[in-house]
């Protein structure tokens, strides 16, 4: 070929000018993936290997991520993604990343970089570009737009080579294009005139280069590419500076360093907490208990009882500490007044030694609703200069709107018009006061509110309006911005006749303004206006210019410009916020944090946190932390303690002693819950306790009975050198070894605990339950003739047979037949084929069983108990298998309920095949108590004639199992096994046999 200048020259200049340094550099390949993984991804290593040991750089290869941390990174002077794919840095790792470009790292990408890190928009902009898609392996005419540099300096006009080309999305406009592909050179290109193929640029400190080739094996042999490639890797490793005081993205602390203790559960319905200035953490429950966690005690104690209405979404809902509690000894309350009459009262109180004084109340609020329904807010929050913060929703009733906007302004429906409350400059519902309390018991109004004292129709309380549910706010002590959750509505598609698909929204407001509701949601996609008499759509509200001509307002129709939301999101993927993911929309805001807002704590949160906003989610039980810039607008959010678990985290604050106090409301709606829970979140410092982790050989067998244990998988983060003792029988210290040995004697359910112990002193223990006195059972299942494929005219015979230690063998009768249950199902094809088994044996879960685990389903729903939803077993009750498409449709669109007034939230990310196993599953609840009458005995002939004729797709499955008597002497002994053959249809035949056991 004549396409390149004395190539073996530049190669030895290039030796040369790499290695004229004193010291080689050091580059890392990372080649990880979680996608696809192409085959060039090993002869692409070896090949930049070569490259390194003839052109002075040394080579490290790793498909591990830990490598990601700066400790290691800091030791290179580029990181090269060959090919990798997927999701393959965790939010930390990532962080660290960011730090080491900053610091004047050098980044190379090769061919499927671009298929990386989707939902990383720092590496999006780094990389250059998100991959596509592509069409078949093709030559095509590459065009050299840019011969000064050196990976390109050595090309003539144009390259002819062989790859598979990707079509991108997401370009960053800022790189500089090396390299083009002519789209009239070969088939399938979507990117016009100007393809890019190869770009380099300077980006947030550091240098990157991409090339687009690299997916062939073959490309690590041609010497043209391998010349262009190391000539991005020279420009990437640059002058190899690296420099970490210019690295501006925080380091994440290890989650290992925070410690989540449970202080209090099995609650009623938790609400709000505050604090009580260095006595303990005071909080409230819905149906009108205070309770305070009291920190010398450590225990939590019950205050008072209110006298109130509790119903809908009413009843002791806000709860607030007067900043000069210490002075005055008052607390405020939000709260559904008793009676008949429908008004909700916002009252201080006195609170002194353990005791509220019902006598002290002074009510600052009274603030009618309508308790037919829906959305009451009820959060108090105090601000800077004693400001209080109140939420209250806009007591709309959403089930008749489709999941869109309600504003049905039909007579008699104002319940049903959100534009009489959030939408009204004089009403109260759907917005987020600010007053004053003054020492009388009354407020006044501070300056700065949206509407001033005096103006007609309107309410001069106002700071926020706009609101659909605001349920917790919170104020920084430093700007004195307030940030809240908005919940959003149910519609799981967007409509263009009605408006977009529902949305949550995490909420700023550096001053007071009006957010939208129910005209707009997030930022400012806007509804339609729609007459509820005729169902027919008009024009789309205009954000800038809204008039509330409802016959409901009854304040002013010209309403100030609408402020979009910090973060919004549905219950899809969101392209703008992908960390967010899927599910339920019930957005939170947490507090702003400062460590001078805590002066006398010894153990504050770290620098990383320092001006963060906390945010948590209540569907989805996470809490992230959200990275403000210098102007206080959004630029990332980072999990926090993304290992643990939060179930329904319901508020949030720092106390003064540094920690995060964390209230959970737990899965169940309108109930009292065992996850529902006060905790305390401490971070460490210094050093972290280890972690004591047994393992073993057996777990269950007969006695004598010997095992082998080991201490090895135990883990101190510090790196110390641990102390293991061990105690098998109860004794204290039975053995000091890491891998001791130790016999059971005699038959019994004993708990082994290993206590290990780091160099500080600092212990952790670990227990494991050890059953003597049983042997596991066996069973086998045996056909003739052996084969596991099917056709109608077909019959197998089959024998199952057991064996146990103890109790016998179905050989001699010892075990009784009826003892194993053995039956034989046809499942169709795209059914849950473990479905067929339900009740057949144990320990086997439903494929439809696990997809509903993994969802919010069961914050509404639980088999046999009735939640905020109703039973499974209800639902299998009222509906039959033709209800089946009905259902599904319900559950990915949501709607109005037809148990009760909660409606049922969309789950528009779950997918159509999904959500039918999840049905099949339910209708198989009502089945299963009849299914004892199917079984067969231990030995028979099967029949493959339960699918339709000439439709042989499903399959056939033959399930035995047996749950043995156990040991008398040791109770909750016995053991049970259980095995699956699976036949398929002839034309499967290259499929085998699937065992279970």
């Amino acid at each position: 070929m004549n396409n390149y200048k004395n190539i073996t020259l530049t190669f030895l200049m290039g030796a040369i000018l790499l290695a004229c340094g004193s010291e080689a550099e050091k580059v890392l390949v990372f080649s990880k993936t979680t996608g696809f993984r192409h085959s060039s991804i090993e002869p692409g290593v070896e090949a930049i290997k070569k490259l390194g040991q003839k052109n002075g750089f040394d080579v490290v290869a790793t498909e591990d991520a830990s490598h990601f941390v700066e400790e290691s990174l800091k030791e290179y002077a580029a990181v090269i993604f060959l090919n990798t794919s997927g999701d393959v840095l965790d939010y930390a790792q990532q962080a660290d990343f960011e730090r080491y470009i900053q610091a004047g790292g050098g980044f190379v990408g090769v061919h499927a970089a671009t298929d990386t890190e989707y939902d990383w928009p720092w590496y999006n902009d780094l990389v250059g570009a998100y991959f596509a898609g592509h069409p078949e392996i093709q030559t095509a005419t590459l065009n050299i737009i840019d011969k000064n540099h050196p990976s390109t300096d050595f090309l003539t006009e144009t390259w002819d080579v062989k790859d598979e080309w990707y079509n991108f999305k997401s370009i960053n406009p800022n790189v500089n294009v090396l390299i083009e592909i002519d789209e009239n050179s070969y088939q399938g290109g979507t990117n016009g005139v100007h393809h890019p193929i190869a770009w380099y640029h300077e980006y947030d400190g550091g240098r990157a280069f991409y090339t687009e080739l690299g997916h062939t094996e073959e490309a690590y042999e041609n010497e043209i590419y391998l010349r262009h490639l190391l000539g991005g890797i020279r420009f990437s490793i640059g002058n190899n500076s690296i420099d970490y005081t210019k690295s501006k993205t925080d380091r994440v602390p290890d989650e290992s360093r925070f410690v989540k203790t449970v202080l209090d559960f099995n609650l009623n319905e938790p609400m709000e907490l505050d604090e009580l200035p260095g006595i303990g953490i005071l909080f409230v429950e819905r149906r009108g208990l205070i309770k305070l966690y009291d920190f010398k005690t450590e225990k939590t104690v019950e205050i008072a009882q209110m006298d109130l209405f509790y119903g809908n979404e009413d009843g002791l809902l806000g709860l607030a500490v007067d900043p000069d509690y210490e002075r005055n000894n008052w607390i405020y309350l939000f709260y559904s007044a008793p009676g008949n009459e429908p008004i909700q009262h916002v009252s201080r109180f006195s609170l002194a030694d353990n005791k509220l004084d019902f006598s002290s109340e002074k009510i600052l609020l009274k603030i009618p609703t309508i308790r037919k329904c829906c959305h009451s807010g009820g959060a108090l929050e105090f601000g800077p200069e004693g400001n209080l913060f109140i939420t209250l929703g806009d007591n709309t009733n959403p089930f008749e709107s489709e999941g869109y906007a309600p504003i049905d302004e039909r007579e008699g429906r104002a319940l049903w018009d959100a534009q009489k409350s959030a939408a009204n400059t004089n009403d109260l519902r759907g917005k987020i006061l600010r007053i004053k309390p003054e020492q009388d018991g009354t407020y006044s109004i501070p300056e700065g509110n949206l509407f001033p004292v005096g103006t007609p129709k309107t309410r001069p309380e106002i700071y926020v309006m706009g609101c659909r549910n605001p349920f917790r706010p919170s104020i920084d002590s430093k700007t004195g911005y307030l940030y809240w959750g908005d919940i959003g509505p149910d519609a799981g598609k967007g409509n263009e006749d009605r408006g977009p698909k529902g949305m949550g929204e995490f909420d700023q407001a550096r001053k007071s303004g009006f957010w939208g509701w129910p005209y707009t949601r997030g930022n400012n996609q806007v509804y339609n206006d729609f007459d509820f008499a005729t169902k027919t759509s008009g024009n789309k509200f205009d954000p800038d210019h809204l008039i509330n001509n409802s016959p409901n307002n009854t304040g002013i129709q010209e309403l100030p410009p609408v402020q979009k939301s910090l973060i919004w999101f549905s219950y899809d993927r969101s392209d703008e916020f992908p960390w967010l993911g899927t599910g339920g929309v019930n957005p939170m805001a947490g507090p702003v944090f400062h460590a001078s807002d805590y002066p006398n704590a010894e153990e504050r949160f770290p620098e990383y946190f320092e001006d963060k906003l906390f945010v948590y989610e209540w569907m989805r039980d996470w809490i992230y932390v959200v990275t403000l810039d210098e102007n206080y607008d959004y630029v990332k959010a980072d999990p926090f303690m993304a290992s643990s678990e939060f179930s329904h985290p319901m508020d949030m604050i720092f106390g003064s002693d540094g920690a995060l106090y964390v209230l959970e409301y737990g899965q169940k709606w309108n109930a009292r819950n065992l996850d529902a829970r006060l905790s305390r979140i401490n971070y460490l410092p210094g050093n972290r306790p280890p972690i004591a982790k047994i393992t073993a050989d057996k777990l269950v067998g007969p006695a004598p009975l010997t095992i082998q244990f080991s201490a090895l998988e135990s883990q101190d983060y510090d790196g110390d050198e641990l102390e293991y003792a061990w105690s098998f029988t109860g004794e204290d210290d039975q053995s000091m070894e890491s891998e001791p040995q130790f016999t059971f004697q005699e038959p019994g359910d004993f708990i082994v605990e290993l206590k290990v112990k780091d160099e500080h002193g600092v212990t952790h223990q670990a227990q494991s339950r050890i059953l003597v006195g049983n042997t596991p059972p066996e069973l086998s299942i045996e056909i003739s003739p052996a084969d596991t494929f099917y056709d109608s005219q077909q019959e197998i015979q089959y024998r199952v047979s057991v064996t146990d230690f103890e109790d016998g063998t179905t050989a001699d009768g010892s075990i009784e037949s009826g003892l194993v249950k053995v039956t034989f199902d046809y499942v169709p094809e795209g059914k849950d084929k473990i479905l067929a088994t339900v009740g057949h044996q144990q320990d086997i879960v439903p494929e439809g069983q696990r997809l509903m685990n993994n969802t919010d389903c069961k914050a509404c729903h639980a088999k046999d108990v009735k939640v905020n939803g109703p039973s499974y077993l209800e639902i299998a009750e009222k509906y039959t298998i033709k209800d089946r498409n009905h259902l599904i449709g319900k559950v990915i669109k949501g709607g109005a309920g037809v148990w009760g007034e909660t409606a049922m939230a969309a789950h528009p990310q779950l997918k159509i095949n999904e959500v039918g196993l999840m049905i099949d599953y339910i209708f198989s609840l009502k089945a299963d108590e009849s299914r004892d009458a199917d079984l067969l005995p231990l030995n028979g002939n099967l029949e493959f004639n339960r699918h339709k004729h000439n439709q042989d797709d499903g399959i056939y499955i033959l399930t035995a199992s047996y749950l043995d008597e156990g040991n008398p002497a040791v109770p909750g002994s016995m053991l049970s096994v259980q095995k699956q053959l699976v036949f398929r249809a002839n034309k499967e035949a290259n499929e085998s046999t699937l065992e279970i056991e």
